[in-house]
């Protein structure tokens, strides 16, 4: 990852309704500084061979606690603790475009 800006593809139901399955996304790294709300693509302390995308809860022992908008699932920070980010998502751009600011969007 050596360009600022990369793709991602969502893999499994837990940021639904916001983020599906397939969807593709372009994520920065570096940039502004992360807050609480920002979508990020991130590894949990326990877990360096996740690669997840989650929502940014609270910033937390040098660290950030992530949820995914899907409360069924609990393969967020609820399981693993705390997690560094690798990037924040800017966008997504398939299937269908939008901006991600702020849940619920």
């Amino acid at each position: 990852m050596r360009w600022p800006l990369y793709p991602v593809i969502v893999r499994g139901p837990s940021m639904a309704p916001t983020l599906r399955h397939d969807d593709m996304l372009l994520v920065r790294r570096g940039g502004r500084a992360i807050r609480p709300g920002d979508v990020v693509v991130a590894r949990f302390r326990t877990r360096p061979d996740l690669l997840v995308v989650k929502r940014v809860e609270a910033a937390r022992d040098g660290g950030w606690w992530l949820r995914g908008d899907n409360d069924l699932v609990t393969d967020d920070s609820r399981a693993y603790g705390v997690a560094d980010a690798v990037g924040r998502v800017l966008c997504r751009y398939w299937p269908r475009p939008r901006l991600l600011r702020g849940k619920g969007v």
